[in-house]
């Protein structure tokens, strides 16, 4: 058969999904050699899959878009957008950011997602840290320093992004979490002991207890789809040995389809303890290219046992939001700086909160009624 597709190609190799067209690249997903239609046919019909087989959405859901500006967010837009007009899915989707006031990084990736909003033509919403919690990243990192800034930046944004989709009144997020992504979450839970996440880090949608669920679109979508895989390109020259010597080249579904996106990683988390996990799956995949999904499907199979006892779902005292402790860890990370605290919520000490209120009554008052992370409508 392979020879059959050489011959008919004139000694050039053919997609092995058409048969026509020349060969441009090879999935790093299955290692097919395949042509550029027929990786957009594939890349786009496999997340059309997902949304259907998983029941992501609903005719006339409002679906916010979380939008940073990089590659995973700016092509989930893209994709999105299309499938629905494409399919008829009958969405209302909005651009959905959080400026988290990063100098020289988020202040950058933001006109991005300006330029965004009108290529697409989607209604954007931006919401600040500053204006949310009184804190910009950059004078958190002032205090705390650069080793655990990306706690305080974690807890933030997820509440973040709620509470700027509970401004919009949409019924569902969807984020740009891809297939990596989810196997650097299953190995760092392990690695953790984190039960409670691991127990649903896998789950395609999140918080479907909760006042608006989170979807993952891309979650069987490797990386390197998206973003950057080594692609044989097939010179003008017509002989196989043009594709004996390849030369390789960085190229991505964002740059196929010529979209905008930000490219530059976060100046604060270079040594995130996600980054060995990110580096260890790479190398796994460099050996078992399948070894991604092969994580993420033994996530999906983890069965807690019954005698283990999970933290129990409630709301925090002090803004609502969703919390297994009286005080929301956003609001704890929060009281700690205002009160000149930083490592107050860090790790896994959860001194009593009762003791918190004592100490409150001590600084005179002074505590996260003056700057509490706010009380969600839902």
């Amino acid at each position: 058969m392979e020879e059959e597709r050489q011959r008919r190609g004139g000694g050039v190799r053919l997609c092995c999904l058409c048969n026509r067209q020349r060969a441009s690249l090879k999935r790093p997903k299955t290692l097919q050699q395949i042509c550029r239609d027929c990786f957009y046919r594939v890349f786009e019909d496999e997340i059309h899959d997902v949304i259907l087989s998983n029941r992501l959405f609903s005719p006339g859901d409002r679906v916010a878009i979380g939008a940073s500006g990089g590659k995973d967010s700016t092509v989930l837009a893209y994709v999105l957008s299309k499938l629905n007009h494409a399919h008829s899915y009958g969405l209302d989707l909005f651009l959905l950011s959080v400026d988290e006031g990063i100098t020289g990084y988020r202040d950058d990736s933001l006109l991005t997602v300006h330029r965004n909003q009108i290529q697409y033509g989607l209604p954007l919403k931006v919401v600040s840290y500053k204006e949310l919690y009184g804190w910009s990243m950059d004078e958190i990192v002032k205090m705390i320093g650069v080793k655990n800034n990306c706690t305080f930046c974690g807890v933030f944004r997820r509440q973040a992004l709620d509470r700027g989709a509970a401004q919009l009144k949409v019924d569902k997020v969807v984020t740009g979490h891809n297939a990596d992504d989810i196997a650097e979450t299953v190995l760092l839970n392990i690695l953790r002991g984190d039960i409670a996440r691991l127990s649903r880090c896998t789950s395609i949608t999140t918080g479907e207890d909760g006042p608006i669920p989170r979807c993952k679109p891309f979650k069987y979508t490797y990386e390197k789809e998206i973003v950057i895989y080594p692609f044989y390109f097939i010179a003008a020259a017509t002989s196989t040995a043009a594709f004996a010597n390849p030369s390789p080249l960085s190229f991505t579904y964002a740059y196929f389809k010529k979209l905008d996106y930000f490219s530059t990683e976060c100046i604060y988390s270079p040594n995130a303890y996600r980054g060995f996990a990110r580096e260890f799956i790479k190398d796994l995949e460099r050996i078992r290219p399948r070894a991604i999904l092969d994580i993420i499907k033994s996530g999906e199979n983890f069965r807690i046992s019954t005698t283990t006892k999970m933290p129990e779902q409630g709301t925090c005292e002090r803004c609502g939001y969703i919390s297994s402790q009286k005080w929301c860890k956003a609001c704890v990370l929060l009281d700690g700086l205002n009160r000149g605290l930083p490592k107050l919520g860090i790790g896994r000490s959860r001194a009593g909160i009762t003791g918190r209120k004592d100490r409150n009554e001590n600084y005179g008052g002074k505590s996260i009624d003056n700057k509490q992370c706010g009380t969600l409508d839902f």
